[in-house]
């Protein structure tokens, strides 16, 4: 945590003389939001391979930063990064956090890094809160999907900018994605690294298509969403300051029942 926050520092410095494509959001100053991830991975949603143990269905920390168009946290059918491939496959942060970093220093295109709780078991909640400016509108982040070989969801480059104001509340839902590093089939599949690195790919109910494939689902024509987010931007008070905003859940990871 020490480590996260001091590199969140150095980039906050980084980004004070902001740049990139900021003429797409013409918002006159800085909006905060809270950012909730909900996890829908349950046994009766997605009862193949379910793990029940060693370790069971969980998520890791989310990851995430708001940024201009001119970074990239990742992007599919592109390659991973060697951050994105540390955290997908083992939920190491700190070569994406350097990645972050002198993304910063370098191009000034990060605003800040935003981080929440794990969650313990395939279902629950989990909330932080995230800042965006005029020239730093996307938000992305990563989630690992926890046993996985190199599974996570995640969004790239969402923008909450719309014209000359921030959007009150956008919801995604999410589907789990591929990091193209390592060849594993299965939740516990054990390390075995692709050689070449491949891209990152959407793992969808029929791809990759191999009976063994943990979410290979032939019946279905789409499977259900693994997680969810919502963003829901804080209204200030009179005072200009952030008002609570009392609908939404404390910063946790709380475990609760969903059934999809």
């Amino acid at each position: 945590k020490v480590i996260w926050t001091l590199l969140a520092a150095a980039v906050g410095c980084a980004s004070s003389l902001p740049v990139g494509d900021g003429s797409l959001c013409s918002a006159e100053e800085l909006a905060k939001y809270s950012i909730t991830f909900t996890g829908k991975w349950s046994q009766a949603a997605f009862p193949k391979q379910y793990p029940l143990y060693r370790p069971p269905a969980q998520w890791s920390a989310m990851l995430g930063v708001t940024h201009s168009s001119d970074y990239s946290m990742w992007k599919k059918n592109e390659y991973a990064s060697n951050g994105v491939r540390d955290f997908a496959e083992k939920g190491e942060a700190w070569v994406l956090m350097k990645e972050i970093e002198e993304a910063g220093e370098k191009i000034q295109s990060v605003h800040g890094i935003f981080s929440a709780p794990a969650i313990s078991s395939g279902t629950g909640q989990t909330s932080t809160e995230l800042e965006v400016h005029p020239r730093h509108p996307l938000v992305s982040f990563v989630v690992r999907i926890v046993p996985s070989p190199d599974w996570f969801v995640g969004i790239d480059s969402l923008n909450l900018c719309e014209g000359d104001h921030w959007l009150e509340e956008v919801t995604v839902d999410l589907f789990p994605y591929d990091a193209g590093t390592d060849s594993g089939f299965t939740f516990s599949s054990p390390n075995f690294a692709t050689i070449p690195q491949d891209t990152v790919t959407e793992i969808t109910c029929s791809s990759p298509s191999h009976p063994a494939n943990s979410f290979y689902y032939p019946k279905l024509k789409i499977l259900p969403p693994i997680a969810q987010v919502t963003m829901v931007k804080i209204k200030k008070n009179l005072l200009g300051l952030p008002a609570p905003y009392d609908n939404m859940p404390d910063k946790s990871n709380e475990v609760i029942d969903t059934v999809s």
